[in-house]
């Protein structure tokens, strides 16, 4: 398990505002000292649990409300957006954001709002984007829901109590508590569906075409929008989103999540990461999931006082287009921005169907990540008729920091300390001089064209 420290001085400093207390008054209350608490609240030192546990019960909150999110989504977050190019002048370092974030969290929370609602870094239409606008709240939380994963163990527990069949327990559920019948029809009935709800006939009718993992997570998901009703409202009223497709869009992910929280209860998925090393095959075998299914679950374990490792996940068609983005509390800038590295071996996992792809890669900022792909092939037919018919298909990648990965059994025998490829986040975002694979210059940058001579690139910029 990750040995992260808790650093919430954001989150205590709002409190004690909140509350009208000064440093000293609430230092008093804590029995710390006024310096101690204001090295706390600037994140120069960890909440301790003793601490947590005196500011739970002195001014009744809930403790995990301390994660769910530091102003403009932490100092990486705001780091990324500062590296857009209409701030490439100020040299703005890590230091200085860190130092930004502990002075002034409201005026960084008001720039990130400001720069993401303008379109910075985003097209205009991005920022008003239903799918951008859900994946920005989704960011705010690091993918991480403790609510339903409290509500999603409870009923885990219950099922197993009915049977070790997790599949067969769902169908009950939603049988002898809700009334609804499961039956499977073949693909020639559901041509172009993967499920489908009929209300009239009390039915919940699944395709053929899905696997187990597939059909245990579509009785989950129903499940979870009946049973985690208030907690997914409460959520969405949370986000207070004003577009009404972004709300169901954000609702969909949150069943999703309390289905894949269903078929792997937080402590028990984390017992058998750490036991395992991470093993993405082991875990699939364990809980009868599938390797989307883990990588999506590795993202969200940010328990207090239970972390997993940081994990980032992204999914990604023969295109490089993503459909899939989560950063959890990785920080990975990997997840950003629409265009990829080709040098980066995320594209590699379609060569080799089924089998994971691993590498070690640094980025321009000097971070290092250990990360894994995998290609998957969706489930409900292809686009077309026949052997003409072309069937769905991504890569899968999840990724964490080099430093996180000695455990992991798919890291044995790599020197995490050794050469790893250098990438960037796309062409266009990417200052890296001398590269044959660049396609474009970066953005923001002068481009240099000289006919007296050619480098590996065709493109050279200012700055080179």
């Amino acid at each position: 398990m990750a040995k992260d420290k808790l650093l919430a001085g954001h989150a205590i400093r709002r409190l004690r505002r909140r509350t009208g207390l000064t440093q000293a008054a609430m230092a008093e209350m804590l029995e710390v000292s006024p310096s101690y608490l204001n090295l706390i609240e600037r994140n120069q030192r960890a909440l301790p649990a003793g601490l947590l546990v005196r500011l739970a019960d002195t001014f009744d909150f809930d403790p995990r409300a301390l994660a769910a999110g530091e102003p403009g989504g932490g100092a990486e977050a705001i780091r990324r957006r500062l590296g857009d190019p209409l701030f490439a002048d100020l040299e703005v370092d890590r230091h200085e954001v860190e130092e930004w974030l502990a002075a002034a969290p409201g005026g960084a929370e008001a720039f990130a709002r400001a720069f993401d609602r303008g379109g910075g870094g985003h097209t205009a239409t991005e920022a008003t984007d239903p799918v951008a606008m859900t994946r920005r709240e989704i960011d705010r939380w690091r993918n991480h829901f403790p609510d339903l994963d409290v509500a999603a163990e409870t009923l885990a527990d219950e099922l197993r109590l009915v049977g070790a069949d997790l599949y067969g327990a769902l169908v009950d559920r939603l049988r002898v508590k809700h009334g609804l019948s499961i039956r499977i029809l073949p693909i020639d009935t559901l041509p172009d569906r993967l499920y489908r709800l009929d209300l009239h006939a009390r039915q919940l009718q699944l395709s053929e075409t899905l696997g187990p993992s597939a059909r245990a997570f579509t009785l989950a998901v129903q499940l979870g929008q009946v049973e985690a009703r208030a907690e997914i409202d409460a959520l969405a009223r949370g986000a207070a989103f004003s577009d009404r497709a972004a709300e169901r869009l954000f609702r969909r992910h949150l069943a999703g999540y309390f289905a894949a929280a269903v078929m792997m209860p937080y402590a028990r998925f984390l017992r058998a990461c750490e036991a395992s090393g991470y093993d993405t095959a082991t875990l699939q075998n364990r809980f009868g999931t599938s390797f989307e299914q883990v990588a999506h679950r590795l993202t969200t374990l940010q328990r207090v006082g239970a972390r997993g490792l940081a994990f980032f996940m992204i999914r990604i068609d023969r295109a490089g287009q993503s459909s899939k983005r989560y950063g959890g509390s990785s920080g990975a800038a990997l997840v950003e921005g629409e265009g990829r590295c080709p040098l980066w071996r995320l594209h590699h996992g379609f060569d080799r169907p089924g089998t994971p792809v691993v590498q070690l890669v640094a980025l321009e900022d000097g971070s290092r990540w250990f990360t894994l792909s995998c290609a998957v092939q969706a489930r409900g037919g292809g686009m077309g008729d026949g052997p003409a018919a072309v069937p769905a298909e991504f890569a899968i990648g999840v990724g964490v920091a080099a430093a996180q990965a000695t455990g992991m059994a798919a890291a044995r025998g790599i020197d995490l300390d050794g050469p790893a490829t250098p990438i960037g986040l796309g062409c266009r975002s990417c200052l890296r001089s001398g590269c044959p694979q660049r396609s474009a210059p970066p953005a923001g940058r002068a481009l240099v064209v000289d006919d007296r001579e050619r480098g590996l690139s065709p493109w050279r910029f200012g700055g080179e």
